[in-house]
């Protein structure tokens, strides 16, 4: 069963939602997988395994984009001597 997500949900910037992967819920989807590996999984589990890997996958999506999102271009003035201005 899909561990409970209930209080576990954070809104950032109220555009992006960010699901807090747990250690039990990264257990499971080992577990499923082994199960799966095994030839043992249930047409349920199997469900629960897509969502719990879809979860997963969009947690760290979500977190690269929050990282990019919050990652400031360079300003800098022409003569700054950083050398992005020099000829090679």
């Amino acid at each position: 069963m899909v561990p409970s997500l209930e209080g576990k949900i954070t809104l950032l910037k109220g555009e992006v939602s960010i699901i807090m992967i747990t250690a039990e819920m990264i257990a499971r989807i080992n577990e499923l997988a082994k199960k799966q590996r095994a030839g043992e999984l249930t047409e349920d589990e199997g469900a629960e395994q897509a969502k719990l890997r879809r979860l997963y996958i969009d947690n760290i999506k979500n977190q690269v984009k929050v990282h990019l999102d919050s990652q400031k271009e360079h300003e800098h003035t022409h003569n700054c001597g950083c050398g992005c201005h020099e000829k090679h």
